[in-house]
């Protein structure tokens, strides 16, 4: 289970990707972004959801992209989780990124890059290859590895710069992140917010559905 920080270098990108610096800046110059502080952002963020928003039940995902116990989540659970319950009509579910680091923040960017139809199957992707990205080595080799995974996806190496590049959508995330982290109390990776309880670990589809059997 990922352990939430307090502090921690997160837009700081300072990767070379293709010959391109893909710093995050203010107007200071490349600047290290401190959890411990508020962020700041002016785009507005959307919620990624799956399933009939009538549902009697309302799951919340938080994870990050970098957190092992969540890949295991989406590669063990996800899938039969969204047959039995999202698809059925017993679940409405939204997924909310948490971001620990700098890597996940980059995967959130793109993601949300490939739009709201296609969000989850390059999620899937993320998780699926999650140990050769995510641990690629330097910033530049992350970078650059995430942009094979926006390949896969169907986006061409233009329009994942332009997302990595995009400093406001950077920090917007981030204060999105803090503020459903204070609200809702998220401290690690996977929880699970089910009509507003919250529970953390990487649950069996077991344990979810007698949560959301409870809760119905």
């Amino acid at each position: 289970m990922m352990q939430r920080r307090t502090a921690l270098s997160l837009l700081a990108v300072g990767a070379a990707a293709g010959g391109a610096s893909l710093f995050l800046t203010r107007p200071e110059g490349p600047a290290a972004f401190d959890l411990s502080a508020r962020a700041q952002g002016s785009v507005e963020i959307e919620d990624i959801t799956l399933g009939d928003a009538n549902a009697p039940v309302k799951v919340v995902e938080y994870a990050s992209y970098t957190c092992p116990h969540c890949a295991a989540f989406h590669e063990d659970t996800f899938k039969a989780f969204k047959r039995d319950y999202i698809d059925t009509g017993r679940a409405h579910f939204t997924y909310r990124e948490v971001f620990f680091d700098r890597y996940g923040l980059w995967a959130a960017m793109v993601a949300r890059c490939a739009g709201a139809d296609r969000y989850f199957g390059v999620s899937d992707i993320l998780y699926r290859t999650q140990n050769e990205w995510a641990r690629a080595g330097d910033p530049a080799a992350v970078a650059a590895a995430l942009k094979r995974v926006g390949a896969q996806a169907g986006l061409d190496a233009a329009a994942v710069d332009a997302c990595l590049q995009d400093a406001e959508m950077a920090e917007s995330l981030v204060a999105w992140y803090q503020a459903n982290a204070e609200r809702d109390g998220v401290r690690s990776t996977p929880s699970f917010l089910i009509d507003g309880e919250m529970h953390s670990g990487n649950l069996s589809l077991a344990q979810l559905g007698q949560l959301i059997d409870d809760a119905s």
